[in-house]
């Protein structure tokens, strides 16, 4: 089994999910990967949380303990398997990306950005992140009465993935296993973001301005372990 690799914990996380056309995806896929699909639809999820008490290999590295984190990612499987692969990852800390990027070939990329939540009667949390001279924004009310959807809903599905996916640089699949128990949900109430993710994301990604979300969910999050990667078998 991998060792440990990362560790951490992972909180209010806020998933905006996109449904697209499974052949969408096609040109991300390496060998052996697939789409994951429900009734027929692929996703895409913007997904904002915060990373807390963070340690790499055991260590916790002064300044890069807590931060936000922004994602773009979508849904696949390998045979049985499960899990996530990902567009791009922001975070404000340069030291994050640098072993990520170099670890796991990922696509990480420092920017400015902060997160704020306030928590009473009703949760308000807010995401902001500065890229190419543009501010970008996510803005979530929820009620506090957290609670466990039931498995086979899609807040279950979009919230639990046990396996991380990606390549290596010379274009091999690997994966990765990422450990947490399920997540409560809390009950959302109002959402906004003026993300341009052909802006922020590449062309391709513009498709997703026009599209109303698919599903929103917020996640209250947990320790989790990031495990190292491995070549598929």
């Amino acid at each position: 089994m991998s060792k440990i690799f990362l560790s951490a914990r992972w909180e209010n996380l806020v998933l905006i999910t996109y449904a697209v056309e499974p052949g969408f995806l096609d040109d991300l896929l390496p060998e052996g990967i697939t789409a994951d699909t429900i009734e027929g639809n692929a996703f895409v999820s913007l997904v904002a949380f915060d990373f807390l008490d963070t340690r790499v290999k055991g260590i916790k590295f002064p300044l890069h303990t807590n931060f936000p984190e922004i994602n773009l990612r979508y849904y696949v499987r390998y045979k049985e398997k499960r899990g996530v692969m990902f567009v791009r990852e922001f975070v404000p800390p340069s030291f994050i990306p640098l072993f990520a990027n170099l670890m796991y070939n990922e696509k990480y990329k420092s920017v400015r950005m902060k997160s704020s939540i306030s928590k009473n009667g009703k949760i308000l949390l807010n995401h902001t992140i500065s890229f190419r001279n543009r501010k970008y924004e996510i803005y979530l009310e929820a009620l506090n009465k957290p609670f466990l959807p039931r498995a086979g809903s899609k807040e279950h599905f979009f919230k639990e993935h046990e396996w991380g996916f990606g390549t290596s640089r010379n274009g091999k699949p690997l994966m990765y296993r990422v450990e947490h128990p399920y997540w409560n949900i809390f009950p959302v109430v109002k959402f906004d973001h003026n993300f341009d993710f052909g802006a922020i994301y590449g062309k391709k990604w513009e498709y997703l301005n026009e599209k109303a979300p698919y599903n929103i969910t917020f996640a209250e999050g947990s320790k989790v372990r990031v495990f190292g990667s491995e070549k598929l078998p």
